[in-house]
């Protein structure tokens, strides 16, 4: 089985992470992985730790020769800034001028961590409950979509929405949304965007949005309608509601259906000898009672803004019981075009998973020697 463990934190040496159960025979480019690595810190609105950090994956296991041998995969991923924190972060004893963190953010992880690991220092939250974990989750997904586009599978993001502006029309393709700031689609809507990110920056605010990933060539039988935890929609969001800041998830245009009626949802069903069975809708998001249905699978993500503010809510020191302006670190003004590429490589990881486990096979030659088989059946009905 397919296993994924990250650790590390936001200002210790560096962020580390293993993967169980990866086969062996698949060649392994380092250049995607970092490429996937700098466009998870790229994205307009974000903040300035993104300019000190050029992050970079170290192969520390499972990989030789340039491929997976089926042993563990392991990336460490060094933290540059960590020269400024070593005496705030050091392992052994605390230097006596470094004060602890004593007044939690509303909106996040701060109150409820000390509460329940019977901590005194918030700085003990707020170093793993921080989004730069995810870093090690995009090194991972790099891999795990290096597998998955053997067979033709490729995953994409895009910007729906920053705050109430939304996109009105998709004018360019997946590919061409790495050029723009916003990963967006829409041009006229991406200039909005932006004057309302710089509006809400201006006002030591943030703001939030929804971003799409989109699977292209998924074949049919990911997932299934057998037991509730082998649904491919439940797990997709148990994957995407694990990402910092994201607080909703939806398949396809899911609370738009909500407000049409059957006929109007429901994608019909055809056939030809060239393309077996297959829809001219898309509606469903590429699900059909938790299995995927051969259709390009659609998933949204809504991203919340970020609690840490540049002008801070009102909260309370923890030690002192005393009302008090929450801790301000450094942070970005809205996350939205990362949080999708986070959301991809969650995608890549849950895919992944499920395609070696209906697959199986511990090197890639017999995993593609199956899908082959499988496919082939699949096509003649």
């Amino acid at each position: 089985m397919l296993r994924m463990l990250t650790a590390g934190e936001s200002h210790g040496k560096a962020l580390s992470v293993i993967i169980d159960g990866f086969p062996a025979g698949v060649s392994v480019d380092i250049d995607f992985i970092n490429n996937e690595l700098s466009r998870r810190q790229k994205g307009y609105g974000r903040g300035n730790r993104m300019k000190i950090e050029k992050d970079r994956i170290e192969i520390i296991s499972g990989i030789r020769n340039g491929e997976t041998m089926g042993s563990p995969v392991s990336f460490m991923i060094k933290n540059l800034d960590y020269e400024k924190w070593e005496d705030t972060m050091d392992v052994n004893s605390l230097n006596d001028n470094v004060k602890p963190v004593e007044i939690p953010r509303p909106g996040h992880t701060d109150l409820s961590g000390i509460l329940k690991y019977g901590r005194s220092d918030i700085r003990d939250i707020i170093e793993r409950s921080s989004a730069r974990e995810t870093a090690a989750r995009v090194a991972a997904g790099a891999l795990f979509k290096i597998f998955l586009k053997y067979f033709g599978i490729n995953i994409y993001s895009h910007t729906i929405s920053i705050g109430n502006i939304s996109i009105e029309k998709r004018i360019l393709s997946y590919k061409e949304a790495e050029n723009s700031p916003l990963r967006c689609l829409d041009p006229d809507a991406e200039k909005k965007m932006i004057s309302l990110i710089d509006e809400v920056k201006g006002e030591g605010d943030s703001i939030g949005g929804i971003s799409e990933i989109v699977v292209e060539n998924l074949p049919v039988g990911l997932g299934s309608h057998i037991s509730y935890d082998k649904r491919l929609d439940s797990k997709i969001g148990e994957a995407m509601l694990s990402i910092p800041s994201v607080k909703g998830v939806e398949v396809g245009p899911a609370f738009e259906n909500t407000r049409l009626k059957g006929s109007q949802v429901h994608d019909e069903i055809f056939y030809s000898p060239e393309n077996g069975f297959f829809r001219k809708t898309n509606r469903a998001g590429g699900i059909e009672g938790g299995i995927s249905n051969g259709e390009n699978l659609i998933v949204r993500i809504a991203v919340k803004p970020i609690p840490t503010l540049m002008k801070p809510l009102s909260s309370v020191n923890v030690k002192t019981k005393e009302k008090s302006k929450a801790h301000v670190e450094r942070a970005d003004t809205c996350i939205v075009p990362a949080a999708g590429v986070v959301g991809e490589a969650m995608m890549a990881y849950v895919l992944s998973k499920l395609f070696l486990e209906k697959f199986g096979g511990d090197n890639l030659s017999d995993i593609k020697s199956n899908y082959e088989n499988y496919t082939r059946r699949i096509k003649n009905g």
